[in-house]
């Protein structure tokens, strides 16, 4: 029996490097999925690849109005829901005094506004299933300062920031979810290389990104290792 098994989770941003990962490993620990992503191409053939109870939804994370439809789906599909995976993200470089006002608002719409909006509309789901486990993707640039992309390190701070407070909220509630966070480093994802060489097309090394969604399994299934674990 897979570790997930009978399990149904959320993923976010489930067509990137990071998400696919979590996707196919934790389709393989028996999981019942609902995968969204701002992009929908190629997600419904995604979905049925995965051999598993699996459904491909378009989701901006930053819009309230997705993510009431997504956690309703996901109750209503397959009756309750156990976990969420806050993975959705996006980098644009700049420096504190050189990036634009817009690009830090973009950045931390999806970074930071959707992962609290994922919190905030999956929590009360997984409550009523009795229990879970939210896991929020953040990024080593939240402990370590980056100049280059100020806007995605604050976002990310911002993760941890919350993250930690929606566990001590739920612990006092004992509610029986867990919230973490996930720290990745330097994860080669299509949309990292994209953003930090300009090219439109490339091929991603996998095993980054497999190690990122061990540890988001890891809590997925309620671990207890106290810490920010980096992937290395």
């Amino acid at each position: 029996m897979g570790r997930l098994q009978g399990k149904v989770a959320i993923i976010t941003g489930a067509l990137g490097g990071i998400g696919r990962a979590d996707a196919v490993l934790f389709a393989r620990e028996g999981a019942r999925l609902v995968l969204t992503d701002v992009s929908d191409r190629g997600g419904q053939e995604f979905a049925a690849s995965l051999g598993t109870e699996a459904l491909f939804l378009s989701h901006d994370v930053a819009s309230e109005e997705d993510w009431t439809r997504v956690v309703a789906t996901a109750e209503e599909r397959f009756g309750r829901l156990d976990v969420l995976v806050n993975n959705a993200g996006l980098i644009l470089l700049g420096s504190v005094d050189k990036a634009s006002y817009t690009d830090w608002r973009r950045v931390n719409a999806v970074n930071l506004d959707g992962v609290f909006l994922g919190c905030k509309h999956a929590l009360p789901a997984i409550e009523r299933a009795g229990g879970g486990s939210i896991v929020n993707i953040s990024s080593i640039a939240a402990m370590l300062g980056q100049p280059f992309a100020a806007a995605y390190g604050a976002s990310k701070a911002g993760v941890s920031g919350l993250t930690k407070s929606v566990a001590v909220q739920c612990r006092q509630k004992k509610n029986g979810v867990r919230c973490n966070s996930v720290h990745p480093d330097g994860v080669k994802t299509p949309m990292v290389v994209k953003v930090a060489t300009g090219q439109g097309r490339c091929e991603p090394r996998r095993d980054r990104g497999d190690r990122a969604a061990q540890h988001a399994l890891l809590r997925a299934r309620g671990h207890r290792e106290r810490g920010a674990v980096p992937c290395q």
